[in-house]
């Protein structure tokens, strides 16, 4: 009975699997982040993919909004957009909430847009929970578990306006890196 007890218990793991943490190294600390695959799949995918491909280092958060969030993973530090992969399916139905420390996917207009951007909300947002006043909303797709201060602290900074974008930190908050745990 034991062993049936113990293979069962891998054949779970194996099975449902364990959450994927990463961590986003900034200039300004440490952000430690819980992806839900289980209710985010294709999002999730997409966003490890990126991050696998070391495609988030070297780039900014290049839209901060205290009271709102902040937004990063397009943009380097002279606001030069990356080139991205094929947009993905809008996620937003999923159930997940855009709470305060819940990260999401960017989008334009066009609901099924998002390719590489994300934003972690710094406030309860929702008006951009599904469906939202657009009828999509935007697709939660993990949460903050570690390091809510770092985020705290970029939402504080002083923004203005650069190369034709809004909100724009005037000293350069850096993404080292965001790599797997």
């Amino acid at each position: 009975m034991k062993i049936f007890l113990i293979a069962l218990s891998l054949m779970t793991f194996s099975v449902f699997g364990k959450s994927p943490f990463v961590l986003i190294e900034t200039n300004m600390g440490t952000i430690e982040v819980e992806l839900n695959q289980d209710k985010a799949p294709v999002t999730v995918k997409n966003f490890l993919s990126y991050v696998d491909s070391k495609f988030y280092d070297g780039l900014i958060f290049h839209r901060v909004i205290d009271g709102f969030m902040i937004q990063g993973g397009g943009y380097d530090e002279k606001m030069l957009e990356r080139k991205t992969k094929d947009p993905i399916k809008n996620e937003a139905s999923n159930g997940l909430l855009n709470d305060t420390g819940s990260i999401s996917m960017a989008r334009t207009a066009d609901p099924n847009s998002a390719t590489a951007q994300f934003f972690i909300n710094v406030n309860n947002n929702s008006s951009l929970n599904y469906p939202s006043p657009d009828g999509h909303g935007y697709a939660v797709f993990g949460k903050v578990t570690s390091g809510m201060h770092v985020v705290n602290r970029i939402k504080m900074v002083k923004t203005g306006n650069l190369s034709g974008h809004a909100n724009v930190p005037m000293d350069t908050v850096l993404i080292k890196s965001i790599k797997r745990k």
